[in-house]
């Protein structure tokens, strides 16, 4: 996916998300490890959120493999470090398609 599409694939992930209550704290989170495309909070959790679009929901998901989950929660812990934040927090998915977009709360591994 090009660096455009997937902009745009973020910025719907995150209207999404704010019509669901959701509050954006930070987009494109990188460490050695990887990259984290939202981080957002709700309900006191804080929300590490890996975006992904496709032409069909099954071709989106597929994506989202067990390496990547592992370079997501690497990277959501050094974010939790360098910022000093001892809150719960999850793994999850927007998944976008032409059709529908949907939350997957709390992917693991």
């Amino acid at each position: 996916m090009s660096r455009k599409k997937g902009d745009i694939a973020e910025e719907e992930a995150c209207e999404y998300l704010r019509k669901r209550g959701f509050s954006i704290i930070d987009r494109n989170v990188s460490s050695r490890f990887g990259e984290i495309d939202i981080i957002a909070m709700k309900d006191e959790v804080i929300h590490f959120i890996e975006v992904k679009s496709g032409m069909t929901y099954e071709s989106a998901i597929q994506n989202i493999t067990p390496r990547k989950l592992d370079r997501v929660l690497k990277t959501a812990e050094i974010y939790m470090k360098r910022h000093r934040l001892s809150l719960d927090f999850c793994i999850d998915a927007v998944i976008i398609t032409a059709e529908q977009t949907d939350l997957i709360d709390n992917i693991t591994l």
